[in-house]
């Protein structure tokens, strides 16, 4: 049975993206996080500065302006 839900746990800590997913990650909306112009993510994605804690275990990112690594460009936008 411990066995099962290891193999559970690993396959969805592999599945479910940290920053952004396939079809991309807008972050979410909390108002602690909002009035410092960020947005939350369960980990700040490339081109992001980690700020604060939002709730528990969800982290405040802010967007980077300025020295922006080459991963953080959309791969889907033009």
């Amino acid at each position: 049975m411990n066995l099962c839900v290891s193999a559970l746990l690993l396959l969805l800590a592999i599945l479910l993206p940290s920053g952004r997913g396939m079809f991309g990650n807008d972050g979410v909306k909390v108002r602690t996080c909002t009035s410092q112009n960020a947005v939350c993510f369960l980990g700040c994605p490339p081109g992001y500065t980690w700020i604060a804690f939002c709730h528990n275990i969800l982290s405040c990112c802010r967007n980077m302006t300025k020295f922006q690594p080459p991963q953080a460009k959309d791969p889907w936008s033009k």
